[in-house]
């Protein structure tokens, strides 16, 4: 199979513009013609299907939840970034494209990048026209802050809940096309297959998860916007119903799989706190603007905290190791979020974590020095320039509450701590997934007429995602991308008609769909479903998470094997196929996580470099940094599914050409 990336021609910064210009079009007449499912309705799925509906099409959205509004956008906290440069300090789209190819570290397609960074400009207008309520300065005017991996503040963002805001704005727009009965949405829902007619993408079975009923649903052509696979660690900062199951069954169809090895490990979570524990929780990175990170310098204070014995607060300045600042002096506690994972790992590895948790990882993230310098300066424009130290306290954490106030109040439920008054405890865990189904400049798999979109595909991130551009890639695909490059697909599909689904390519899916269910419902093996995913999430955290060697890679395949095989004899689901049956979704998803699992282990261990989130023990530099072999895996890695046997899927290169910026070193020092 020889990869075809489609990449234009000309300048990189013309590029989009020229290339649109030149895509055939779909006349509105012809548009209520055509009909368009799409699969998952977060930032990238409602702002496709709502785009889509806008334009004339007949759509279908499809989301597991009872609501469009519970997608997993809704957690992301932070920002999302675009090229305003309205702080006027540097920025601009070749800055974003710069930083969001070198945060990568080199392995994201340069002309898919430049392209997110020039729409996202055009994204902050939409959504600001749609009534999102961005955070603004004292004027009136949008305000930006800082995320990790740059030098600009280029995030624009609504106190800690932005991605629930700009959900909101998607929902809103879809909600208006489902009132005007352009849209069809389908709650509850689930796609288990992909229907191909003719080599071409023609619909899906979808499983009715309230009644249980297989249902047929045919297209002129298949979005999936299904969001990432980081459930396949069991423990993750993901909702616990996300997962592959979308974007593996494409790949199963024929859909190439790229750099599934690529998972971004988050360095401001709530460490763990017990074996029993099925979720995490993720603490926006917008904190690390205000919060420096440290542990302490001596492994005995460590210790004394770790028992009880000691407080943070007790522990002198001169005894802290604010080791992101002292590492990297030009980024300090903002430096990208691979970099500040491997760093905090590395000071628990050595003996300085902080909580009592099995591992003793953690380190603290502390506010205390942002509180005096706010306060100081909120005093001095109120007039006071003598404040006592009560009330420059008092001033620095009305300040923080007001930026991060929601945030604030979460970690205290949870860990009942107060951390205006005693640092966060937090420790990397794994968040965001860069690889995913390989798509080409249109955003279109290796099955015509099958697109992906927002986290589901690996287009934009290399091997490190930049915080605050999850969001921007999904509506970027969805409100600016997507509607050029689907409708040239459809210009061809006017004369199609509307497609059966009483035809074998339909039955054949469903009958697939069926035999795999009653496998599971007729197994009666005596462990459950969570058990096996609890299994699995040990094994790839342990040897395919933030450090990976040859040894445990092989391990990993090895035991990933050997656990799809006692699955699939000793899972037990019980109740029926007719019938509201969560452990059954669970199972079809588990096995889809297992699957991927392995390919996983193998993607890191073809990949003899360390780059962004993929950070092999064997390949650093005396300082322990990543170690890039630029000359022999400057590429995409795209697994072609060869059938049950994961092990023989077959590796496929995409080679990644750099023409317009310079390949170096990444130094955030």
């Amino acid at each position: 199979m020889k990869l075809d990336s489609k990449i234009p021609e000309g300048h990189i910064s013309q590029k989009w513009t020229d290339y649109k210009d030149h895509l055939k079009l779909v006349a509105p007449n012809n548009r209520p013609k055509i009909d368009i499912i799409v699969v998952g309705t977060g930032l990238a799925g409602a702002s496709a299907a709502a785009s889509f509906g806008e334009m004339g099409y007949n759509v279908k959205a499809f989301c597991f939840q009872d609501s469009p509004r519970r997608a997993h956008s809704i957690a992301a906290q932070g920002g999302i970034n675009a090229a305003k440069n309205y702080q006027n300090d540097g920025d601009s789209i070749f800055r974003l494209f710069y930083d969001t190819i070198k945060g990568g570290d080199y392995r994201a397609r340069e002309a898919n990048v430049h392209r997110l960074a020039e729409v996202s400009g055009n994204i902050i207008d939409q959504c600001v026209a749609q009534g999102v309520p961005f955070a603004r300065d004292y004027g009136g005017l949008l305000d930006n802050r800082s995320f990790g991996g740059t030098q600009v503040q280029r995030t624009f963002y609504a106190a800690g809940q932005t991605g629930q805001q700009l959900l909101l704005g998607a929902y809103s727009a879809l909600s208006r096309q489902i009132g005007l009965g352009r849209v069809k949405m389908f709650n509850r829902h689930e796609m288990l297959d992909l229907v191909k007619v003719d080599g071409k993408a023609r619909g899906i079975i979808a499983r009715n998860l309230v009644t249980g009923e297989l249902e047929r649903h045919s297209a002129h052509a298949v979005i999936i916007a299904s969001g990432g696979y980081g459930n396949v660690y069991f423990l993750s900062t993901n909702a616990m119903g996300s997962n592959v199951s979308a974007g593996w069954k494409v790949h199963k169809q024929g859909a190439l799989f790229a750099n599934p090895c690529f998972v971004q490990i988050h360095p401001t979570c709530i460490p763990v706190h017990g074996t029993n524990q099925a979720k995490l929780t993720l603490m926006s990175e917008s904190l690390r603007n205000s919060g420096r990170i440290w542990v302490p310098k001596k492994k005995e204070d460590a210790e004394a905290i770790r028992a009880g014995k000691l407080k943070p607060t007790q522990i002198a300045e001169e005894d802290r190791d604010y080791y992101l600042e002292r590492k990297y002096p030009a980024f300090g506690n903002l430096v990208p979020r691979d970099v500040a994972s491997r760093a905090a790992k590395e000071v628990c590895d050595e003996g300085h974590g902080i909580e009592a948790n099995d591992t003793n990882e953690g380190v603290y993230l502390d506010f205390s020095t942002e509180i005096q310098n706010k306060g100081k300066q909120a005093a001095y424009a109120k007039g006071n320039h003598n404040p006592s130290p009560e009330e420059i306290t008092a001033l620095g954490k009305q300040w923080l509450e007001e930026k991060y106030g929601n945030l604030f109040t979460m970690y205290q439920k949870i860990t009942d701590e107060n951390p205006y008054e005693t640092p966060m405890k937090i420790y990397p865990a794994v968040h965001y997934t860069m690889g995913g189904v390989w798509v080409d400049y249109n955003l279109q798999s290796t099955i015509p007429g099958c697109f992906v979109a927002g986290e589901a595909n690996f287009s934009d991130h290399g091997a490190n995602r930049l915080g605050a551009s999850a969001l921007m890639q999904g509506l970027a695909d969805g409100y600016f991308v997507l509607p050029y490059t689907v409708s040239n697909y459809l210009a061809d599909e006017i004369r199609t008609g509307k497609i059966s689904t009483e035809t074998q390519e339909f039955i054949d899916a469903e009958n697939r769909v069926k035999n795999s269910i009653d496998k599971f419902l007729n197994n009666k093996g005596s462990k459950s479903v969570d058990h096996f995913h609890k299994r699995l999430g040990l094994i790839m955290w342990n040897k395919v998470g933030m450090g990976r060697n040859e040894a445990g890679l092989k391990e990993a395949i090895a035991e990933i094997a050997a656990l799809k095989e006692e699955f699939y004899k000793e899972v037990n689901v019980p109740g029926s196929a007719n019938e509201f049956n969560p452990q059954l979704e669970k199972a079809l998803r588990v096995a889809d996580f297992i699957d991927l699992g392995q390919l996983m282990a193998m993607d890191a261990l073809q990949r003899n470099e360390s780059c962004g989130g993929h950070f092999r023990e064997e390949y650093q530099d005396s300082e322990g940094e990543t170690l890039r072999d630029d000359e022999n895996f400057s590429f995409v890695a795209a697994w072609e599914y060869k059938g049950d046997d994961i092990s023989k899927e077959e590796l496929h290169k995409e080679e990644l050409k750099y023409e317009f910026i310079k390949i170096a070193a990444r130094n955030y020092k």
